[in-house]
């Protein structure tokens, strides 16, 4: 007989016990004693509600429930409780999954419908945490890193393992299901699933070229680091899928993808690569103008002619089933040079001196690319992991931030949402941190836009400002980072500036906290030392 569903108050509980402790250790002490106590069937959504997440990153759902309807439903949710059987955890989930599935003709009503019947079978302590997962606001310190660890500790095995596990898998909830349920030999039996996005490996940004040679060992592989849209594409026999960095699928929107795909050699591939828009000359587009192309799935054909586009393959994964992550770099890129002709791949050089580096990078820049990449010849690809194995050159330093707020602006801008203000990751309360404020760097049409895209975010306003989910990432270009009082963070960008808008990264592909004090400190490398305040 089936054990009988946990009651969803034991998520609320533990969220409560989580934000109540800023001990780490603490910390997946609860959450490994609560995944051990669950059915197999309960883990996988408790952990998604508990990070927030809800959903795989790989699963092409989101629950689209604006501010408005989920205030209206919370109003009649609460005058609808009524003390019967409990919520439970698995409940939860198929009613998120039943909005998530909800569309077309008065899905706004029908959705309000399913959300009145959660809130109204839920307490208050269950509403509040129900709403914090569904606006990514949960803010009790329980981080992928740390999720991973209560995990190896909940299934008796080690962290790296399931570390890796994830990695491959690129499903928290299903690296933390197979973990309980049948423990390392379950953990070590995943891995790439074709046709389920892959989390891509990342870069960390170089603050001196030779500093790049000596963390590679005097040698290093440079790439031109394009101005485009990263892509993995999957292919098994005749079927060909593309996804974007963010792990959603495009496969509709580049069919000059598909079409060099199914004409390699291999029937089973899963490689990497960028796309990038061309203007008649065969020169890189503005990254606005390929995000216009990347996002389109009608009159394909019509775009296709206006901005063609042009893929340059940088790494392989996956060749006729063999696993390849695990091999050194310099041994994948020969893999993918025998599958793909030689005008598919990225430009690539072997550099020993920085003056080679320098000379690239000209190159890079001389042909309308951003900069380069550097790649350690041993390194193995770890997916979703951000490291000096691997880093970005740009003549211009940028940090990725979320979108956390906005004010409505004055004179020519008066009607729209300007000035926004700028977030990292992981602050010093473990939140978002508030770096600054800028108004700069969008034109008036992609300033409507953002104000249409921040409204739909909206959770609360007052009369200046509007408060918004951290969804949507901006490219920031700045002089300097600077301390500052104003801000709880503690800093300050200094003439920051909107450089484009990251559609394709998520707000878990933000920078953190701990880039910005390392941005801050490397500063006085080349300048003097800050004056310190009283």
């Amino acid at each position: 007989m089936a054990a009988a569903e946990t009651p969803f108050s034991t998520v609320a509980d533990l969220a409560a016990k989580l934000q109540a402790t800023t001990k780490r250790l603490e910390k997946r002490r609860l959450i490994a004693e609560c995944l051990r106590s669950l059915r197999p069937d309960e883990v996988a959504p408790a952990v998604l509600i508990l990070t927030s997440r809800i959903f795989p990153e790989s699963e092409q759902k989101a629950l689209n429930v604006g501010w408005a309807t989920m205030g209206k439903a919370l109003d009649r949710g609460r005058q609808a409780t009524l003390v019967a059987r409990p919520l439970t955890i698995l409940e939860v989930q198929r009613t998120f999954e039943a909005i998530a599935a909800t569309t077309g003709k008065d899905s706004v009503v029908r959705k309000r419908r399913l959300l009145e019947s959660l809130f109204g079978r839920a307490s208050d302590s269950e509403r509040e945490w129900l709403l914090r997962s569904m606006f990514v606001d949960m803010r009790i310190g329980a981080s992928e890193g740390v999720m991973l660890e209560a995990i190896a500790d909940a299934a008796s095995t080690d962290v790296e393992v399931v570390r890796f596990a994830n990695m491959l898998a690129g499903d928290l909830g299903r690296t933390a299901a197979v973990a309980v349920r049948e423990g390392e030999t379950g953990l070590r039996g995943l891995g790439f699933r074709l046709f389920t996005p892959v989390k891509p490996m990342m870069a960390e940004m170089a603050g001196d070229l030779q500093e790049v040679l000596d963390e590679h060992g005097g040698a290093t592989a440079l790439e031109f680091k394009f101005d485009g849209a990263r892509i993995q594409v999957h292919r098994r026999g005749d079927e060909v899928r593309v996804f974007s960095r963010r792990l959603t699928d495009v496969t509709g929107s580049v069919p000059e993808v598909l079409e060099i795909a199914r004409n390699l050699p291999a029937r089973e591939f899963l490689v990497e690569g960028e796309v990038v828009a061309l203007d008649e000359r065969g020169r890189p587009r503005p990254f606005q103008d390929l995000m216009r192309r990347f996002r389109r799935v009608h009159d394909i054909d019509v775009l296709r002619r206006e901005i063609p586009l042009r893929l340059f393959l940088f790494d392989i994964l996956d060749r006729d089933g063999e696993v390849l992550v695990g091999k050194p770099y310099g041994e994948r890129w020969d893999l993918l040079a025998s599958l793909v002709p030689s005008d598919l791949l990225a430009e690539r050089t072997i550099a020993r001196s920085v003056p080679e580096v320098e000379a690239f990078l000209r190159r890079a820049l001389d042909a309308g690319h951003e900069g380069l990449m550097a790649k350690a010849l041993d390194s193995d690809y770890t997916p979703g992991k951000r490291g000096k194995r691997w880093f970005k050159i740009k003549p211009v330093e940028t940090l990725d931030c979320a979108i956390v707020a906005a004010e409505w602006g004055h004179g020519r801008r008066t009607g729209t949402l300007s000035n926004v203000h700028l977030a990292v990751r992981g602050g010093p309360t473990g939140d978002w941190a508030m770096i600054g404020k800028t108004f700069k760097g969008l034109t008036d049409a992609e300033r409507l836009e953002m104000t249409r895209r921040l409204q739909e975010l909206k959770v609360s306003e007052d009369r200046w400002t509007v408060y918004v989910r951290p969804e949507i990432v901006v490219e920031v270009g700045y002089n300097e980072v600077q301390r500052s009082p104003h801000y709880p963070s503690g800093f300050a960008l200094r003439f920051a500036r909107i450089t484009r808008v990251r559609d394709d990264k998520g707000p878990a592909e933000a920078d953190t906290y701990e880039r910005l004090k390392e941005l801050y400190e490397r500063q006085f490398e080349r300048k003097g030392a800050a004056v310190q305040g009283p």
